[in-house]
């Protein structure tokens, strides 16, 4: 959801934890609560002093980094110690050289977070990331929002989802691991939709420059990247909005069809519904895999505390940035669900994988 008035104060069931398959149980307090002074005395010892790094898997200037950044502002105050936190870019293959990085370069010491694409538990487990990383090892530490993708064009071109599926069309597009590139292959190989794949560029700031220059018709990103953004795309209509990639239509985009509706097949929407599960996975923090438990603790309420504090919301209001947390455990669980897929889906689902770039 959006940041708004009715958010300043963040209820407890903001931050919740699924079972399986969604019943629904208030974690945040719970965490605290399992939080005893030993392992915070022995949290707030190593903390003080310390530098923690939020490695942030793609390029500046895009919803992620803005996210990471604001993270870095607060969240030290809730964590034991008051450590300091600092950003680094590490772009790459969709955020993969930053997860491998995670995964086995960095220390296993709580002083290393991360922010990676929501769509890699699913790369795992269609065998397509080629370095040896398992998202159900990291720590995962929370969800600030969840992460709805949206395909756009210029206004001048195609005028709806439904003409994609006919018309060619040039989307500007990143690397072949990205959720940017993934989501319109996927409609290309589930819907037959004509979307040309213009690789290369570097982020979404690049592509939406593409699309500005006329290098290409549109570009697949991230709904509060594209509103923070571009807003006088939004306002005076230079560019419309095809589709959304999401099991629902967001709230601020009622007019939009999700790419659910798109499908006409049980087969095409189980497909597309395992894909566009990452969108819940979303924004997600995480930290090394075998973080000492008494930290990686810490890191988690220090996340909860910090998505309920007033200076954080009123700095992602500021920035027109959504809020809709998701505890650590609750977004653990959805990783491994996503590790659950179907055996039989798995063929479609490589099939909607395998990304052809464009003419």
């Amino acid at each position: 959801m959006p940041v708004t008035g009715e958010n300043d104060r963040m209820p407890d069931t903001a931050l919740q934890t699924p079972t399986r398959r969604g019943a629904l149980g208030i974690i945040g307090a719970g965490a605290a609560g399992l939080f005893c002074p030993q392992a915070f005395a022995q949290a707030e010892e190593f903390y003080r002093g310390k530098t923690i790094n939020i490695v942030v898997g793609f390029p500046p200037a895009g919803s992620y980094d803005a996210y990471a950044r604001a993270l870095a502002t607060h969240l030290p105050r809730h964590i034991p110690g008051n450590p300091t936190i600092v950003t680094r870019n590490m772009p790459g293959a969709g955020s993969v050289t930053a997860a491998a990085f995670l995964y086995a370069g960095a220390p296993k010491d709580g002083l290393s977070i991360g922010v990676i694409a929501p769509t890699l538990p699913l790369d795992e487990r269609l065998g397509i990331i080629k370095a040896q990383v398992k998202s159900s090892e990291f720590g995962w530490i929370g969800r600030v929002n969840p992460l709805v993708n949206v395909i756009f064009v210029r206004a001048s071109s195609i005028g709806s989802a439904q003409e994609a599926l006919k018309t060619s069309v040039r989307l500007a597009a990143t690397g072949a691991g990205s959720a940017v590139t993934i989501y319109p292959s996927v409609m290309n190989k589930v819907l037959g939709a004509k979307f040309d794949l213009v690789l290369g560029y570097q982020g979404s700031a690049e592509c939406m420059l593409a699309v500005d220059r006329g290098e290409a018709d549109g570009h697949c990103t991230g709904w509060d990247t594209l509103k923070t953004s571009h807003p006088d795309w939004l306002t005076e209509k230079k560019i419309r909005l095809l589709t959304q990639f999401a099991v629902n239509r967001h709230q601020e985009l009622p007019d939009v069809p999700t790419v659910m509706e798109l499908a006409t097949t049980d087969r095409q929407k189980a497909t597309i519904r395992a894909v566009v599960n990452a969108a819940e996975i979303g924004t997600s923090f995480i930290t090394t895999p075998n973080t000492p438990p008494e930290r990686l603790l810490a890191l988690r309420t220090a996340f909860n505390a910090c998505m309920k504090d007033p200076a954080f919301i009123a700095d992602l209001k500021r920035m027109n940035f959504g809020l809709n947390p998701l505890s650590g455990e609750a977004v653990g669980a959805l990783v491994s669900d996503v590790s659950m897929v179907s055996e039989d889906l798995l063929p479609d689902l490589r099939d909607a994988y395998s990304i052809q770039p464009g003419r």
